[in-house]
């Protein structure tokens, strides 16, 4: 037997154990489109601009994608529409396994309620292949307002019900509506203040003009750590290691009030699944390695992208986005939140 013939045998013996996971309508690929795959650079693309927690986390994960698997990962930012439009150009890409896209929470759930019609792109558009991160969310208010506990603000709120505001990066981002599912869930009122983006909220925020806010962890803890923010509660199940005398929502008395920033890979639907378990499997192994999270670790708050299951399989990530979609499309209806 040719070493040509054996390698064919090879490659057609690993793809038998898979074919049942295959999607319906999805073809099996060819044995030497999976077993060689990547062959060539495999396009990344963050829907959301560059120096942002989604731009750095996608660039840390396709560091180590290209020293593990041998090609590069080059990162196309394709902002815009609240992450619609990167997301929609990987959605409608050739399902071959060389364009892979960078979700989040905003492109990957929230907005299928809030866009409605004018969604580009639907669930069913894009696979799961693995969640690298999760951000907790935090929220906190400008240091001259007289509360120190979420029991307090929501007590001030009661008794003022719409003259506190509540500035967010933006108008249906996940941290206006983290924001909108704690006046649902604590029956208050305030007044939500969309910003263009995370800085001038927070600056509005730390003059005082703006007395509540929610935020990434990330890109608050700087200022809540110098006291020109005070923290009253992180959105997580658990604490953040970054603000260990923080709170969580539940402690503080509000369970329902859990959101977390996310981040995780898709690619388009019909990818082969030998593709997509091989990626989703190196995905795994990055979130799994300690100096991959020294580095996320200095961003503040960042936890490794683990499932409820304790996993970041593709199925495990499908599940967990099919909940998260079901979640927010509730929270965007109940509040009625609209698109800038």
């Amino acid at each position: 037997m040719t070493l040509l013939h054996r390698r064919a045998l090879l490659g057609a013996a690993a793809l038998l154990p898979l074919a049942p996971a295959l999607r319906p309508g999805t073809a099996l690929a060819q044995p030497g489109a999976t077993t060689s795959w990547p062959s060539r650079p495999v396009r990344f693309v963050v829907p959301f601009a560059p120096a942002g927690t989604t731009d750095i986390a996608a660039r840390i994960l396709a560091t180590r994608l290209q020293q593990r698997l041998g090609q590069p990962f080059p990162v196309e930012n394709r902002g815009g529409a609240g992450g619609n439009i990167g997301s929609d150009v990987v959605a409608k890409a050739d399902p071959d396994g060389y364009t892979i896209l960078m979700q989040t929470v905003s492109s990957g759930a929230i907005n299928y309620e809030l866009y409605g019609k004018e969604m580009p792109y639907k669930p069913q558009d894009l696979a799961a292949v693995g969640l690298l991160i999760k951000v907790p969310n935090v929220i906190f208010v400008t240091p001259s307002l007289p509360v120190k506990t979420l029991a307090e603000l929501v007590a001030l709120a009661k008794k003022k019900p719409g003259e506190l505001n509540h500035g967010s990066s933006g108008a249906g981002t996940s941290l206006h509506m983290t924001g909108e599912l704690l006046k649902m869930e604590a029956g208050i009122q305030m007044t939500h203040v969309p910003f263009r983006g995370a800085g001038p909220m927070l600056a509005e925020i730390m003059a005082g003009r703006v007395e509540v806010g929610v935020d990434n962890l990330p890109s608050a803890i700087g200022h809540i750590r110098d006291g020109r923010l005070r923290p009253l509660a992180v959105t997580t199940a658990t604490r953040s290691p970054a603000l260990p005398d923080v709170p969580t929502t539940a402690e503080a008395g509000f369970p329902g009030v859990e959101a977390t920033g996310w981040f995780g890979v898709q690619a388009p639907a019909k990818t082969p699944r030998p593709i997509i378990e091989k990626l989703g499997a190196e995905i795994d192994a990055v979130v799994k390695e300690p100096e991959t999270w020294a580095k996320l670790a200095d961003l503040g708050g960042m936890k490794p992208g683990l499932t409820p299951d304790g996993g970041t399989t593709p199925a495990a990530f499908e599940a967990f986005v099919q909940a998260e979609v079901k979640k927010w499309a509730e929270v965007v209806r109940r509040s009625g939140a609209k698109v800038d």
